[in-house]
């Protein structure tokens, strides 16, 4: 069974902290190759808040922090692939779609084995730091059954 992961909402806050946020549903990976050749001065903001936490989705490119594992299905994987190959190609500037072709198998198949462990609705939160070495990342599960009510509900009042 292949699984990925998509980008879900428990509230707006993606809204406020994303310059460009990511729908909900969206496939996602993890995209820390964005901040590869980033300095500490760059990141401030909304720049470091999707640094620090965010999440790159496949649709539109935009970055949410919470994501849940999913399966998906071949057909799927191969369309994620030839769009991501595009993006390289058309925002990187990747010498050739070969080049940017090969990027994004790696880039899918590390989130694939991200998630492979994980039952569906696990959500997987990152976190990067900037070292001498270039971008860390450390990834978390949440396992639905552990997460609080807060975690997963939206309070509100019907008043």
């Amino acid at each position: 069974m292949l699984k990925l992961a998509r980008t879900i909402h428990f509230d707006v806050s993606d809204q406020n902290i994303f310059s460009r946020p990511a729908d909900s549903g969206e496939w996602a990976i993890s995209g820390g190759f964005e901040f590869s050749n980033w300095t500490d001065e760059e990141l401030t903001g909304k720049a470091r808040q999707a640094f620090s936490n965010g999440w790159l989705s496949l649709d539109s490119f935009g970055r949410a922090t919470f994501v849940a594992v999913a399966k998906v299905e071949e057909a799927e994987v191969s369309e994620l692939i030839d769009g991501l190959t595009q993006h390289f190609v058309e925002i990187y500037g990747a010498p050739s779609d070969a080049v940017a072709r090969k990027i994004a198998v790696e880039e899918i198949t590390f989130m694939h084995d991200l998630c492979a462990d994980h039952e569906p609705n696990t959500l997987l939160v990152v976190q990067r730091e900037l070292t001498n070495a270039g971008v860390k990342e450390s990834f978390r599960a949440i396992q639905p059954a552990d997460a609080e009510i807060d975690q997963i509900a939206v309070h509100g009042s019907v008043d």
